[in-house]
């Protein structure tokens, strides 16, 4: 029997499937884990005989349809706090770190080379800083040819949790920016263009000579666009890879926040990447198929056990085994009808 699989399709800015086979997994949401999730569901297709079918259409999108119950998990990469679990009866897990990360399409300016600071990027975004040739980013980076060319920036124009991480970081590094837009999952942007998705954003910044967008590092891996260095908290500008974001969530405290929605930019450390975070899966604690619940549980369950080797071939980071020991207590509070836990373990 044929089961209908997420496509590995991010090159393509493809977001959307075909419509699942009855035994699928259906989920919808962050744009952020596309291509893990990717990666995920054809391993556990071949292990397990079960599909995926997920539509990569933003965190808010996700959020929407899990509360709508048209989907059997949502995802975000904006972790909902405790009264909106409470109040839609969810249950929220992390499943990989990743990195955001800033992309240039500056002719001559190969990956890595180009420094940037939080602050100069919240003036980018701000429309501050107009021109490549401004002296701010000329004084982060002696010696690399810079052209006298106006700068586009590319923003996310759905509802999205990457944009939600990149708000907040720029929101620490630069008060302005958090006086004027703050953080969010979509915010009023005043220059540049918008992309629908991580995909959206990436096709946007290969077509158009001399922007910037951000986007989740395995798309820019992936697409070959040209990363650049940020400054950290320490002053230091570390390589988005999958070390810098293991050095971000050293320290993190995950059961600080409902849901494990921490967050973990601008952390401490020389190695530390400065926009890293986690991406969260929703269920609802009492489903309305219990058996399909077990299914999504039980497909997470494998990724966590078997998914780390994809996991960083793509630049995110595994979770920590106590910390996965943890997400296996929280589903002990998704229950069937019986009122016994969907998932044994």
């Amino acid at each position: 029997m044929k089961f209908t699989t997420l496509a590995a399709l991010v090159g393509l800015g493809l977001a959307t499937f075909a419509p699942a086979h009855a035994a699928d997994i259906t989920g919808a949401g962050a744009t952020f884990p596309f291509p893990v999730y990717s990666k995920w569901a054809e391993a556990y297709r071949k292990d397990s005989g079960m599909g995926l079918n997920y539509q990569s259409i933003g965190s808010g999108g996700g959020i929407k349809q899990i509360q709508a119950k048209t989907v059997d998990f949502g995802a975000t990469d904006a972790p909902l706090k405790g009264p909106a679990l409470e109040k839609d009866g969810l249950v929220q897990f992390p499943t990989v770190m990743g990195g955001v990360v800033t992309v240039v399409n500056i002719a001559g300016v190969e990956p890595g080379k180009l420094k940037l600071t939080g602050e100069v990027i919240a003036e980018i975004y701000a429309g501050k800083i107009a021109k490549w040739s401004d002296p701010k980013i000329a004084k982060l980076n002696e010696g690399l040819k810079l052209p006298e060319a106006n700068i586009t920036p590319v923003y996310r124009s759905d509802a999205s949790g990457t944009t939600n991480i990149f708000t907040t970081y720029l929101s620490q590094a630069s008060e302005s920016w958090k006086k004027e837009f703050g953080a969010a999952t979509t915010v009023s942007w005043p220059v540049g263009q918008g992309g629908k998705g991580n995909e959206g954003v990436t096709a946007t910044v290969k077509q158009v000579p001399n922007a910037i967008g951000y986007v989740e590092s395995a798309y820019a891996k992936q697409n070959k666009l040209s990363h650049t260095l940020i400054q950290n908290k320490a002053g230091k500008f570390p390589q988005p890879d999958d070390k810098a974001f293991q050095a971000a969530a050293a320290s993190a405290d995950w059961k600080s926040a409902p849901g494990f929605g921490i967050s973990l930019t601008d952390q401490a450390g020389d190695g530390a990447w400065p926009i890293t975070a986690a991406t969260f899966i929703l269920v609802h604690k009492d489903p309305t198929d219990p058996a399909k619940a077990a299914d999504v549980l039980k497909f997470f369950d494998w990724a966590y056990k078997n998914g780390d080797k994809l996991a960083t071939d793509l630049d995110y980071v595994p979770l920590p085994d106590a910390v996965v020991g943890q997400i296996h207590d929280a589903w002990k509070e998704i229950k069937g009808k019986d009122g016994k836990p969907v998932f044994n373990m």
